[in-house]
């Protein structure tokens, strides 16, 4: 989100992107990118950023990650002029939420990567 690694916390673990970060880079570049019409929003703060401003998507800007990513279809079919699609953060902490859904890896990445290809 912030274009640069924000450090990690005593635990190791990685800290929350820097929101000076995000709001200084992505104001410049996404105007810049026109054509630009997937975006991939990895992780609760992808989620929240780029969803807050958007009318028939914003109900997911607070919404827990995995109930984002569970309403999958509804992204499909915003009236947005980019497809914004949701996925959980690539940690290993999700490694249990990814056994207890399924449907994530037979559902709904066959349709991520049938957007994707589409754009190639």
């Amino acid at each position: 989100m912030g274009f640069c690694f924000p450090g990690q916390t005593a635990k190791g673990a990685d800290l929350p992107p820097r929101r000076e970060c995000s709001a200084h880079w992505h104001a410049g570049l996404f105007p810049l990118l026109p054509k630009l019409d997937l975006v991939l929003l990895v992780g609760k703060y992808a989620i929240a950023y780029h969803l807050k401003g958007h009318e028939s998507l914003s109900e997911f800007a607070r919404q827990p990650l995995y109930e984002v990513v569970k309403n999958y279809q509804s992204f499909f079919s915003s009236n947005s002029s980019r497809l914004f699609l949701p996925l959980p953060h690539p940690s290993w902490r999700n490694n249990h939420w990814l056994k207890k859904n399924l449907w994530f890896e037979d559902e709904y990445l066959p349709l991520l990567r049938e957007e994707v290809w589409k754009r190639l």
